[in-house]
């Protein structure tokens, strides 16, 4: 396990280390290419509506809910009822457990099919994923620039680069205090698959 690098010699700490965990090369490059190829073929990918700020919205990116039976998840005014697991999803699950230690029933596949594919500013803390949940966000694909800010100090802004293959795992009261996004990007970027395993209580 690797932590990330947020403190500053100068300034201390900048950012409470116990809420993220990140995992370099947790899948190598041949399995992630295989991987993405094989799910933005075989998933059953949505475009869907939501409301943000009193306003219904098309997400700028593509999604897909899988997990156990009666594993349901709303957000921002959109229900996903589960499908079943692939062979492929259930095993990068179980190795996922083996290495954080937690259990997950769950997982929010998010396509980003070029640099203007991205998610708005929120928190994963809706209530049937229980207070302070964990979550295990798996990379593949472009890299691309993953952003948090602070609630209530919104000048406290941090911002990393999550490479193809790796695992972020977010964890502590992080969804509770803070905000995440993957925001636009100017620069043309290739396709991306996030997946956030989750655990609906």
């Amino acid at each position: 396990m690797n932590q990330l690098n947020l403190f500053d010699g100068n300034e201390g700490l900048l950012f409470p280390e116990n809420l993220l965990e990140y995992y370099p090369d947790f899948v190598g490059l041949a399995e992630s290419q295989m991987m993405i190829r094989k799910l933005i073929k075989e998933v059953p990918w949505q475009q869907r509506v939501i409301k943000m700020y009193g306003k219904e919205i098309i997400t700028p990116r593509l999604t897909a809910w899988y997990g156990d039976t009666n594993k349901t998840y709303s957000f921002s005014g959109s229900r996903f009822d589960p499908i079943s697991w692939t062979s492929e999803l259930l095993d990068l699950k179980i190795r996922i457990e083996s290495a954080t230690g937690l259990s997950f029933n769950s997982v929010l596949l998010n396509y980003y099919r070029t640099g203007n594919d991205s998610v708005a500013w929120h928190s994963d803390d809706e209530r049937e994923l229980g207070l302070n949940p964990h979550i295990a966000s798996l990379s593949l694909g472009q890299g691309r620039v993953f952003e948090f800010r602070h609630k209530k100090e919104q000048h406290r802004k941090y911002s990393l680069q999550l490479e193809n293959g790796s695992l972020l795992l977010m964890k502590g009261d992080l969804q509770h205090q803070w905000e995440h996004r993957i925001p636009k990007s100017k620069v043309p970027l290739s396709e991306r698959i996030n997946l956030t395993f989750r655990n609906i209580v």
